[in-house]
């Protein structure tokens, strides 16, 4: 009966499915993002299903109602959720960082593990910025905190710093029954939100910062995710439109699509250093406008996965740009200590616009977030992170508060983490020296990694690398001869996701397309992340170049 049904299946529903064919080659694969389109959208290429990737299918495992009798020998009985029946918004999420490529990459492991001959001895994945995961040791004072957090009984061991000891004894003084077990506040634990904003108020020179305009967060994402929530509304035209970059991180799009908001795109300036263009935020808008109703400009600083730093006078004419269109600004900062190019410097949206004066300074509605994810830290997994609002509406704010007590509390463990990061060992405790240096020597082993990657990748001819001024990640155009992009129409594949399958399944190296992220039509890219030690990275260099030259022979 299934393989029946499945015969009868239309070639919309095989692509709406998700099915693959043979080695990752995906059925339905992430479309263009060009003009202002929503990123996203799968696109239907690829010739109806082969019978030899339906082998050992069931029906319920391609998503088609369980065919069953009822145990009384009545009717059959199909689910109640199926994949006609689900919220059809989920269906337009794509999240390429953990694509088909990736999930390729973990059956390559599994594969060398049971012994399977491969080309390659392992699989290296340079597609998701998870330092720890790339071998980057954590901050020895950080995890001591944490430890006697978590087991207050080791508070009596002299092993640990004083410093340490104090530190968490504060944290836990600040959690319900001493426990970092227990809920907190929906905003954050108090001290740590006073923490952060005498941190935030350090960093921009004393603009005042109010704790009770800090919310801690699950992560950057989350405090991104609850404020895409307040800002959409509306119906057809009057649908909320939000402007966001391309290339651009794939949270946004995977947002945008979940909230049934419309993607406005506006594209980075490769040919400058992937720079913020104003007349290309105008171009955008300007096009956005009859089909939407935009309200959000979101910024990427520094840029994933362009890697690039925004300078001032930038960040001024994006402030003037919002504050002409009426459009909230939220800016993603969680990059904030990762500059690694002469002459850039991170500048704080926040920074900028009090520096501006009143008439931005009291007008302008602004986002700023920051996480424990990713600088020196790369804490990926403790989803520690805070959101700062600036001139939000008083109801709005309110709203805001209710909507996060929903999730209860970020986790406690990840505030403590974020306590920590923007409370560090200060000069003359125990701790500060080891600090300083563990700090130091992750941060210069990044900028020499980011110049390392630039140099060798603009070697390889056919491959183009703008510097990797800040942030984690290089995003190369890379030339794809037109025979490979015609086999790659052939397999429903974007050509960048042909040519990285590939270099998967040659090498081992596991690297994002850049459709994934979005880019202009009839160009080609990958992202890889800069994080694996340097020997590997080194490797890693290598083999990109080899594959490159023998793949552009290949097809020339």
């Amino acid at each position: 009966m299934a393989a029946a049904r499945i015969g009868r299946l239309s070639h919309g529903r095989v692509a709406r499915l998700g099915l693959t064919r043979g080695r990752g080659e995906a059925f339905a694969v992430r479309g263009g993002s060009g003009g202002g389109g929503v990123a996203g959208v799968r696109s239907l290429t690829s010739p109806l299903l082969p019978a030899r990737a339906m082998a050992g299918l069931s029906a319920t495992r391609c998503g088609l109602p369980k065919e069953s009798v009822a145990e009384n020998g009545g009717s059959p009985r199909g689910k109640v959720l199926t994949i006609d029946t689900m919220n059809p918004t989920v269906k337009m999420v794509e999240y390429a960082v953990r694509g088909p490529i990736v999930q390729r990459a973990v059956e390559l492991e599994k594969e060398l593990s049971e012994g399977r001959k491969k080309p390659f001895q392992e699989v290296i994945k340079a597609n998701i910025g998870d330092a720890h995961a790339m071998g980057q040791q954590p901050i020895t004072f950080f995890r001591q905190v944490l430890a006697l957090c978590s087991y207050p009984e080791l508070l009596n061991d002299r092993t640990f710093p004083e410093d340490a000891k104090s530190r968490a004894r504060r944290i836990l003084e600040s959690c319900g029954g001493n426990s970092m077990g227990s809920y907190s506040a929906s905003q954050g634990i108090d001290s740590v939100r006073q923490d952060v904003a005498r941190y935030v108020q350090q960093r921009d020179g004393g603009v005042h910062c109010d704790p009770d305009n800090i919310y801690l967060t699950t992560g950057a994402s989350d405090g991104i995710v609850t404020m895409l929530k307040l800002l959409v509304c509306g119906e057809g035209a009057a649908r909320t439109g939000v402007m966001i970059s391309i290339p651009q991180y794939p949270l946004y799009s995977a947002a945008l699509a979940e909230l049934g908001a419309v993607q406005i795109n506006y594209y980075l300036n490769e040919e400058a250093c992937w720079s913020m263009d104003i007349s290309e935020l105008q171009r955008a808008l300007d096009e956005a406008r009859g089909r939407c109703n935009p309200r959000a400009l979101c910024v990427i600083n520094p840029g994933n996965p362009t890697g690039q730093v925004q300078n001032r006078k930038c960040i001024e004419d994006v402030i003037r740009f919002a504050a002409k269109e009426r459009l909230f600004l939220m800016a993603d900062e969680v990059y904030q200590d990762n500059v690694y190019a002469d002459g850039c410097q991170f500048h704080s949206f926040k920074k900028v616009l009090f520096e501006m004066g009143p008439e931005y300074s009291n007008t302008v509605e602004l986002a700023s977030f920051h996480s424990t994810s990713k600088c020196y830290m790369g804490e990926c997994g403790f989803r520690g992170g805070y959101m700062e609002i600036i001139n939000m509406d008083d109801e709005v704010k309110a709203q805001l508060t209710k909507l996060v007590s929903v999730r209860l509390c970020p986790p406690v463990p990840g505030q403590a983490l974020m306590d920590l990061v923007v409370n560090p060992p200060q000069p003359g405790e125990p701790s500060y020296d080891k600090f300083m240096k563990e700090r130091t020597a992750t941060l210069s082993a990044l900028a020499d990694k980011a110049k390392l990657t630039e140099e060798v990748l603009n070697t390889v001819p056919g491959i183009s690398c703008n510097p990797v001024q800040g942030a984690m990640y290089s995003f190369p155009r890379i030339s794809i001869p037109e025979k490979a992009v015609k086999e790659a129409a052939g397999k429903g594949q974007q050509p960048d996701m042909f040519y990285c399958m590939r270099l998967l399944e040659e090498t081992g190296i596991c690297l994002v397309p850049g459709s994934g992220f979005g880019q202009k039509d009839g160009t080609y890219h990958f992202r890889m992340t800069i994080l694996p030690p340097t020997d590997k990275l080194k490797i890693l260099l290598s083999k990109v170049k080899e594959f490159h030259q023998r793949f552009t022979k290949q097809y020339s």
